[in-house]
């Protein structure tokens, strides 16, 4: 029994030896796996290692996670998916881009879409594509006054019209001998500067002009071209004048020339024509003798004429300076235009009579012949149907036959002329100043005309609107006419050797609203002419200011009836 006891004492000292050794074995593996968790956080709940017990995953599971050390993958700005497992064996798996939502909830913005490939800097354009030289003797032009240099002329236009803004040189100190040519469009660049400084002649073998041609040079359908230079363009016009007819009326119905003689064509060439062509600048040079007109401007828009001169002998026919038709928005000022003069060396002067012919009375002075007959010179500026807008100013004009609007309505065809104003304009020994001129059968409408501060010094007719216009000894009477309406006379002084004023108007479209102001005109005595009293037939305006010599003749007020509106609708 002793033993007994003793026996279960000990045996009782001994399961207590192995209980607190199980309890303190236990403790330490606890205690080791929560520092291994407090060192490697970033594989808490995602990391199940070897010997882990059920206990501690729960303690460190989801919903029991270490309040010490948050996980990275809890962040407050990424949810975590709860679908996500820790993986047996494996690291963390890379994260993953949540779905778009429409709803609400914390959603990563769209990635930007992806920027344009970068271009290359544009390159600056070659010096010489903006300013390129080329010089017609380059190409093979000799300059000497008789070698034909038209094929020269042709080649370096042509190299020159693929190259914007370029220039087309013709050097000084050279006479180039060029044949009818033209520099045209409308593949040309634009901007192309033609610099004239030597002198162009016209060739005159009759070969090289066959039956004849209408221009000479001539530049068509060009945007920004430019004539300039102190050069000289002569039309070497003696040899068509020598052979022309002087009855010639702008030489229709002519024949061919005489090979065997070798005449000139009777169909003259212009000098220098400008055709379709928009932005146009003609500057400084001189144009000479052209067989008939020496610059044209023909269906053009924005023209600019300054410092040029013209100039043609008085025996020169039909030789305009400047001819403006179907063009808009012309400036010409700053030029010395002198193409010739009709010199009269008698004249049989009659009384002022009229024809009576049914209900229409035709004008028929005899002494108006002046106004028909002389056919050396002509215009220094010629305006024609279809020109609006045009600037005439500080331009010195004589001899010749002044500044014409007309004639108009030629051939019963319909003529529209608009917004011309003529100022501080000096004539010198012209056969008319300014003067509005227009056939019978015609129609259509001159408006808006101002000729201002014009100073005339040995003119024939300073003032003149003819509606009965005839380049013939006679011409066909006819009852329509092109209206005239609003035409204003300012400063209009100086000395007259036939006629101070004429106005010859229609029946069918008298003249209206004429305004004279500051009208002051003195007679000089000439031998050769015969002094006439102011002229008017249908004139219908007012006398702002008395004139000198008084014009009486003119009618106050409007032309009863409505003949002058009858034509406004065709323009």
């Amino acid at each position: 029994m002793g033993l007994g006891i003793k026996g279960l004492t000990f045996l009782l000292l001994l399961v207590l030896l192995v209980l607190c050794s199980n309890v303190s074995l236990s403790d330490a593996r606890s205690g080791k796996h929560w520092r291994q968790n407090r060192a490697s956080s970033s594989t808490l709940l995602r990391r199940k290692g070897k010997g882990k017990t059920n206990n501690s995953h729960k303690q460190y599971g989801k919903g029991n996670q270490d309040p010490y050390q948050p996980s990275p993958s809890t962040s407050p700005n990424v949810p975590v998916n709860p679908s996500e497992r820790p993986v047996q064996g494996k690291g963390h798996p890379a994260p993953t881009m949540p779905p778009p939502s429409s709803g609400s909830g914390h959603t990563l913005p769209s990635p930007p879409p992806p920027l344009p490939p970068l271009l290359p800097p544009p390159q600056p354009p070659a010096a010489q594509s903006q300013n390129t030289v080329f010089n017609v003797v380059d190409f093979g032009a000799r300059g000497d006054g008789v070698t034909d240099d038209t094929q020269a002329f042709e080649e370096a236009w042509a190299a020159a019209c693929k190259v914007e803004a370029s220039t087309v040189l013709v050097p000084s100190e050279l006479e180039f001998v060029v044949g009818p040519i033209s520099f045209s469009g409308p593949y040309c660049k634009p901007n192309i500067l033609f610099q004239l400084d030597g002198t162009i002649l016209a060739q005159t073998s009759t070969r090289v002009w066959g039956s004849g041609l209408l221009q000479w040079l001539e530049f068509t359908k060009l945007s920004g071209i430019s004539i300039q230079g102190s050069g000289v363009i002569n039309g070497r016009g003696q040899e068509w004048w020598t052979y022309s007819d002087p009855n010639d009326d702008d030489n229709d119905d002519v024949d061919a020339y005489n090979v065997e003689l070798e005449k000139m064509p009777q169909i003259k060439p212009t000098a220098l024509r400008f055709y379709g062509s928009s932005n146009v600048t003609v500057t400084g040079i001189t144009i000479v003798n052209s067989s008939q007109c020496h610059l044209k401007f023909d269906s053009c828009q924005g023209v600019m004429v300054h410092d040029l001169t013209i100039s043609s002998p008085e025996n020169s026919p039909n030789t305009d300076g400047i001819h403006l038709q179907n063009s808009k928005q012309v400036s010409i000022h700053h030029s010395n235009l002198a193409c010739g003069n009709a010199l009269i060396n008698s004249i049989k002067a009659k009384p002022t009579g009229f024809r009576t012919k049914g209900k229409l009375k035709t004008l028929v002075q005899v002494s108006e012949v002046i106004f028909a007959l002389c056919d050396a010179g002509d215009d220094c500026v010629s305006i024609q149907t279809g020109c609006s807008d045009i600037n005439i100013h500080n331009v010195n004009c004589g001899p010749g036959h002044g500044i014409s609007i007309g004639g108009l309505g030629r051939y019963n065809t319909k003529a529209c002329v608009s917004n011309v104003t003529v100022r501080d304009v000096n004539m010198f020994k012209t056969m008319t100043g300014v003067r509005i001129k227009t056939w019978q059968g015609g129609s259509g409408l001159v408006q808006g005309i101002r000729f201002s501060n014009i100073q005339v010094s040995e003119v024939q007719t300073p003032i003149i609107i003819d509606q009965f216009y005839c380049d013939r000894t006679t011409c066909r009477n006819q009852t329509s006419a092109v209206a005239v309406l609003g035409v204003q006379y300012e400063n209009i002084r100086g000395t007259f050797t036939i006629k101070p004023a004429h106005f010859a108007c229609s029946d069918s479209s008298p003249c209206s609203e004429i305004t004279l102001t500051g009208i002051q005109l003195k007679p000089l005595i000439v031998p050769q002419y015969h002094l006439y009293n102011p002229f008017c037939w249908q004139a219908f305006g007012e006398l702002s200011t008395p004139t000198i010599p008084p014009i009486s003749c003119l009618q106050i007020g409007k032309p009863s009836g409505n003949n002058v509106m009858s034509d406004y609708d065709l323009c």
